[in-house]
């Protein structure tokens, strides 16, 4: 049975000086990979003990040898090529950044070519101080942001056509990380809410599909990836969020419109969900979430770095206990710190102070 840990967090967490320059040099080839390895490591090591310093958990890498938070999959994965597509993202205040992330659209037949997470759950399962998870990206992340008609409709007509090819993919990598000994998987799904966003599901619709038959067609696949996890006695969760790209997000709306065929049809052991501004809506959706099943409340924002009020936080948690037992409930931030290699506009001390206030409201509630 999954033992929930009150406070938690989503997985990437700001990449500090020295590796951002070690992963220029890289580039433009000035280090070899033996030595971005070597500061890699270091770097993992320094955020394995400020995960341990806090009290958060379960612990990860920080996605420290991702460029995002998809890229390993990209990077080991046949199919897909080095072009990335023009997404629409939304900023608070008028702060717009270019979207230069390194994001492949599909290009050919999609087919697993080598192991992507085997360093990370390799170099975990050595230094971290207690369990560990290993996160992933999800089937749907792919039909949204990495299908195009001029690019990609030569091996896939259309988007629903790479479903099944790339399932394959995340479960020939899910299955190597049960034969490697790793007990928690966390499988990140920000684009299901992009069947709640009206311009994208008119994107969806003008190219002749049916929204919801694309929905159903994801959460199907998700499904049988989930229970193939568990079934072999691997804790899954599963993130949802908006986006998060330099503090800014990609979809709008609630979880209300997909809560009955998400929450009730993927049978993991816990949801993380943002629910960190109003774009989230109302907490009602949660109640869908299935008997034994912990949900995790994105109440901390990673995408500034104002610090949130204990006093709300708690009285956040108590509004979701009209929904669900507290003993159901936990509260991480609503998503990474850093879910691409530059991450969101606060500072390294803002991420602790985050991380700490997690844990500090977790302290309160649940004692």
């Amino acid at each position: 049975m999954f033992a929930p840990i009150r406070a938690t967090h989503v997985g990437s967490l700001l990449r500090p000086p020295e590796l951002l320059r070690a992963r220029e040099d890289h580039t433009a080839g000035r280090i070899d990979a033996d030595a971005l390895a070597r500061v890699e490591d270091a770097a993992i090591q320094v955020i394995l003990g400020v995960q341990r310093d806090s009290g958060i958990g379960p612990y990860t890498d920080g996605e420290y040898r991702r460029n995002d938070f998809m890229s390993q999959l990209t990077g080991h994965t046949d199919g897909f090529v080095s072009q990335a597509p023009v997404l629409d993202w939304n900023a608070s205040e008028d702060e717009r950044h270019s979207d230069d992330a390194i994001l492949n659209l599909i290009g050919g037949k999609l087919a697993h070519r080598e192991r992507f997470t085997d360093r990370e759950a390799a170099f975990l399962a050595r230094y971290a101080p207690g369990p560990f998870k290993i996160t992933l990206p999800e089937v749907t992340n792919f039909v949204v942001a990495n299908w195009q008609a001029g690019v990609s409709g030569h091996a896939y007509p259309t988007r629903a056509d790479i479903i099944d090819d790339l399932a394959a993919v995340v479960q020939t990598e899910v299955d190597a990380l049960v034969r490697d000994g790793v007990r928690h998987v966390q499988i990140d799904a920000p684009c299901f809410t992009s069947f709640v966003n009206d311009k994208l599901i008119a994107v969806f619709e003008a190219e002749g599909l049916d929204a919801r038959e694309l929905l159903r067609r994801c959460v199907e696949a998700d499904s049988r990836i989930v229970a193939s996890l568990r079934e072999r006695g691997v804790t899954v969760g599963m993130h949802i969020c908006r986006g998060n790209y330099r503090g800014q997000w990609f979809n709008e709306g609630t979880y209300d419109g997909i809560a009955e065929d998400v929450f009730g049809q993927i049978p993991v052991d816990h949801w993380l969900l943002e629910y960190d501004t109003e774009r989230a809506g109302g907490l009602a959706p949660i109640q869908h979430v299935p008997a034994g099943t912990t949900v995790v409340l994105g109440l901390v924002t990673t995408k500034s770095g104002e610090l949130e009020d204990p006093d709300d936080l708690a009285r956040r948690i108590d509004e979701a206990s009209r929904y669900l037992p507290l003993d159901a409930l936990a509260i991480s931030p609503q998503c990474g710190f850093a879910s691409e290699v530059q991450g969101n506009p606060l500072t390294w001390d803002d991420q602790r102070r985050k991380l700490d206030l997690v844990v500090s409201t977790a302290q309160r509630v649940w004692g």
